[in-house]
């Protein structure tokens, strides 16, 4: 299996001299697409009801879940990136942590999957769960991952949107009740201005 990972990478990965156009768009999407998710979650709190709002609890709760996940199979097993061992090229700076699975990936499908079971958010879900195959794609191409790292990354974002959508009935009124008095104290001129929903 590790035999066919590398060579996979190494199908995928960037050349020594890859194209400046093709280089910035997967630079592009390794690294920056990913502040869509906050930059949704965000948007979305503000101006959204309050059944939007459960959702984003929800869809936070598995993202951040699926990135607790990712720690334990980090510390349990520490799968080097391809530029610890000597292999492909890398473009992107990262720390030499263990590369299975993307935290990437799993944050932004965490999220995605979240949102495809609710079906007023299926759009948004798909959308992002679209978004992520340019991310996984770049996070190869650029020299910081294996392919098998964000297979890795699916099934831990399945599973942590699935814990997330099971667990709700008991993290979710307490969560929302604390986050929605903090957002009223916070926000409360903006409020009054009708600039973001109470």
């Amino acid at each position: 299996m590790e035999d066919f990972n590398h060579v996979l990478f190494l199908w995928l990965n960037a050349p020594e001299h890859p194209y400046a156009l093709l280089l910035a768009v997967a630079t592009f999407f390794a690294e920056y697409a990913i502040w869509v998710v906050p930059a949704l979650i965000g948007f979305g709190w503000l101006r959204g009801s309050e059944h939007t709002r459960k959702v984003l609890l929800e869809a936070t709760a598995s993202g951040l879940a699926g990135l607790l996940i990712n720690q334990g199979i980090g510390l349990i097993w520490e799968h080097p990136r391809p530029f610890m061992i000597g292999l492909g090229h890398t473009f992107i700076p990262h720390a030499a942590d263990s590369s299975f699975p993307s935290d990437h990936l799993t944050l932004l499908w965490a999220v995605a999957f979240s949102f495809l079971m609710q079906r007023r958010q299926r759009l948004a879900g798909t959308t992002l769960a679209v978004l992520g195959l340019p991310v996984a794609w770049a996070r190869i191409y650029l020299g910081v991952h294996f392919p098998l790292d964000m297979l890795g990354a699916a099934l831990v974002a399945a599973l942590s949107s699935s814990l997330a959508f099971r667990g709700m009935r008991w993290y979710l009124p307490p969560t929302y009740t604390s986050a929605i008095r903090v957002h009223r104290i916070l926000f409360s001129k903006l409020i009054a201005l009708g600039w973001v929903g109470r």
